[in-house]
């Protein structure tokens, strides 16, 4: 590993056996805060495959071994769960969600360090290794980033890597929350967790995967067989653990849907499936769904997306209205992307009373309350200097 500045703190434990795991545990739960980081592959399956679950409190860090066949993570769940220890992450969605496939709920109380730095001003989802730079001027060697953690064993390098993240997210977030803290903004963060700590984030409905899809045209019945088919395609890959891509592209979904089979020999002519596909269990199963699809009456079919009812927004306006949130969330030193996404500023510019996060809460203080008085005129956009500044109009 290459040498670069580390904090001060001993070398990982490493955990493969429940009872080392459940003392651990146990130590852990008398701190204040635990970080938490974990490793997992997820290219040739569809649920992620849990490797590594990394943990670091006041003076130790270990890294647990998953795979190992010793080890029961009950008492990690326990830890997750103890409403008396904060789980710091970075970026933590994909982290919990593993935990919430695993033991069924999301850890709590939960603090997401890329959701703070965004909040103290570090940008839109500042990368981890860049927050640690700012804030520590340590490094964080990336070397083993594409390693293969399902194999075993693994390198003392490999373990060096897996434990700095967490080593380094202690301080990290003793800086952020401070500093969060010392400007009054520590309730911004936590309204930010409610989407992270709310369980139906990381509950994937099958009847609601065609949503994903860009799905062109109006015809009902082609929309009914692209719903039923992204729901068996969901069904499917979670049943045989693969990823929903692997085993049917969006385009092939899309043509399936247009050509409604009937018959392995029909299913077989869309582009990228196979004789053998259409002819065995998976096609089989595909096409009871569709010519379930195909029977549907005409009242159950999907009605048509209707746009929102409203004129073009004024280009100018959006342009102004993206002036002024970049000009604010300099002033107040918060990422741009946690106060309006384009469509927000877009139906701010074209609707009365747009039911937006930017007209809500903080934000509408940072901003919102701005942004409407800019829309209907009461003040102007002018330069002082080499600042932004609001202008009352005379009405």
């Amino acid at each position: 590993m290459p040498r670069h500045s580390v904090p001060d703190f001993p070398p990982p434990t490493v955990v493969t056996d429940t009872e080392t795991l459940a003392a651990l545990c146990q130590r852990l739960a008398s701190e204040e805060f635990v970080t938490v980081d974990t490793e997992f592959m997820r290219e040739r399956t569809y649920y992620p495959e849990l490797c590594l679950v990394q943990l670091a409190g006041e003076t130790e860090v270990a890294v647990v071994d998953t795979i190992s066949d010793r080890l029961d993570l009950a008492p990690l769940g326990d830890l997750l769960a103890n409403p008396a220890v904060i789980k710091v992450f970075h970026a933590a969605r994909q982290d919990v969600e593993i935990f919430v496939q695993r033991f069924g709920a999301v850890p709590t109380p939960l603090f997401d360090t890329q959701v703070a730095a965004m909040v103290a001003g570090f940008g839109d989802q500042v990368g981890y290794d860049s927050l640690v730079s700012s804030l520590t001027g340590g490094s964080i060697d990336k070397a083993h980033r594409f390693s293969d953690w399902a194999a075993r064993p693994l390198s003392p390098a490999q373990m060096a890597y897996a434990a700095a993240d967490v080593t380094w997210l202690r301080t990290v977030y003793r800086r952020l929350r401070a500093r969060l803290l010392e400007e009054g903004r520590l309730t911004w963060v936590a309204e930010e967790m409610a989407i992270l700590t709310n369980p139906a984030t990381y509950r994937t409905d099958p009847e609601a995967a065609w949503e994903r899809l860009k799905v062109r045209g109006n015809n009902r019945r082609f929309l009914a067989m692209v719903r039923t088919l992204a729901a068996w395609r969901e069904q499917e890959a979670q049943r045989i653990n693969i990823p929903r891509q692997r085993l049917l592209k969006d385009e092939t979904l899309m043509e399936i849907a247009a050509i409604a089979p009937t018959n392995p020999e029909a299913l077989s002519r869309a582009r990228g499936i196979t004789r053998g596909f259409a002819e065995g269990r998976t096609g089989s199963s595909l096409l009871e769904a569709a010519a379930a699809t195909i029977a549907l009456p005409e009242a159950k079919l999907p009605e048509v997306p209707r746009q929102r009812d409203t004129a073009r927004p004024s280009a100018a306006l959006v342009q102004l209205l993206k002036v002024l949130l970049t000009a604010r969330c300099e002033e107040n030193q918060v990422a741009p992307k946690l106060i309006a996404s384009s469509d927000d500023i877009d139906r701010i510019a074209s609707e009365d009373e747009p039911d937006v996060p930017a007209l809500h809460g903080w934000r509408r203080t940072v901003f919102g309350d701005d942004a409407i008085a800019l829309r209907e005129g009461r003040v102007a956009v002018g330069v002082d200097g080499k600042r932004i500044r609001l202008i009352p109009v005379a009405r």
